[in-house]
């Protein structure tokens, strides 16, 4: 076969894998949000980039790879979605940084933080001083939270994908049998009937699987 030929159908492809796999999965994969959404991207790019212009890789090998590739990330994204705790594993979870005023160090070690990018990250959202920040947390994605003294608190994920986060219950200063009480009153019986419940401004706010099911706000 003409090597330029073989090249072009190899790029088409993966191409077309490419566009099967991201609408499979999700758009997200488009817009990285977990180191394993980066290293999914990245295995792809060097994947295509390496196998389209090797000629001693045929077509039927590369179409093998590119199903082995797919398999292990809709595998990944399954495994994640159904355990919490292999998804902060893999993805890791956010921590809280400064919380009333004080700095945690233990927390910004495990994210890698060093005082100079703390410092650097107050800056950048125009905090002068930790004593200004009520509580300042930090996604998977490194992007930093931060809410001030006065201010209103922002959504927190209490229940994603019928999993409970039990580091937010913390946050809100809340605990597990409070949330069960609450999520009784609408009808439901566990976080798995759940999709996304949401802890905002003093409400929560339920989206449950099951549409049916009443997903009112109610005050507490």
């Amino acid at each position: 076969m003409n090597p330029f030929l073989l090249v072009a159908i190899k790029l088409l492809l993966g191409f077309l894998a490419l566009i099967t796999i991201i609408n499979i999965s999700g758009k997200g994969n488009l817009a990285p949000n977990s180191a394993s959404d980066q290293v999914q991207n990245y295995v792809l790019g060097g994947i295509i980039g390496g196998v389209i212009y090797n000629n001693s890789i045929k077509i039927i090998e590369f179409i093998a790879i590119l199903c082995i590739w797919c398999a292990l990330v809709l595998g990944l994204k399954w495994i994640k979605q159904n355990n919490v705790t292999v998804k902060q594993l893999i993805d890791g979870k956010a921590l809280i940084i400064i919380d009333d005023g004080e700095i945690n160090i233990d927390n910004c070690r495990r994210m890698g933080l060093s005082a100079h990018d703390v410092s650097f990250k107050l800056r950048t959202n125009k905090v002068n001083s930790i004593k200004d920040v009520k509580r300042a947390i930090v996604e998977q994605n490194g992007q930093l939270i931060i809410i001030r003294h006065g201010e209103d608190n922002p959504r927190y994920p209490l229940i994603t994908d019928g999993h409970l986060q039990t580091d937010i219950l913390e946050v809100i200063d809340k605990d597990e049998e409070w949330l069960k009480e609450e999520i009784k009153k609408e009808g439901l019986e566990s976080y798995s009937e759940v999709f996304l419940g949401e802890y905002v401004d003093g409400k929560l706010i339920l989206a449950p699987y099951n549409k049916k099911v009443s997903s009112d706000k109610f005050k507490l």
